[in-house]
């Protein structure tokens, strides 16, 4: 099979670094998979999501005239059907989208107007704490400069 960018294969992992994730190729070759090209979550731990002599599906990205091989395991698989986000247009509850849980706020029995009086009492405690750090510091600064006189 001939090495071709946009391809699909089968490999068999032969390294892993902190960096990402080196396959075994057909042909002789060897490609790798960087960590934002592993899955489709946040991958920190790269060992979490494959580990030594495993086989995986890659698709090549790019193959450099060096001969090096950029592979991505993500792309290999079929994306997920578009139900989440066609469930959250049309206002269903709660659902699960990529790794992280979306749920709505409950607003109870609040009216609009109640709302934004609690969003304006909360966002005037966070300005008047972000005005006391940049204040303090001004001071401090300042202070500095009336030692150098």
């Amino acid at each position: 099979m001939q090495l071709e960018v946009g391809s699909i294969l089968e490999g068999k992992v032969s390294g892993i670094t902190s960096f990402g994730v080196f396959v075994d190729l057909p042909e002789n070759k060897t490609g790798m998979v960087h960590i934002s090209e592993v899955a489709q979550t946040y991958v920190k731990e790269i060992k979490d999501f494959v580990q030594m002599g495993q086989t995986v599906r890659v698709k090549v990205l790019s193959i450099t005239p060096e001969g090096k091989i950029s592979l991505s395991m993500k792309q290999a698989v079929e994306p997920k059907p578009r139900q989440a986000q066609d469930q959250r247009r049309h206002g269903c509850g709660a659902e699960q989208v990529d790794s992280f849980e979306f749920k709505p706020r409950q607003s109870g029995d609040m009216s609009f107007e109640d709302m934004m009086n609690k969003f304006k009492k909360s966002s005037d405690e966070k300005m008047g704490d972000l005005k006391k750090v940049i204040d303090t510091r001004r001071g401090s600064q300042n202070r500095r400069a009336n030692q150098g006189r």
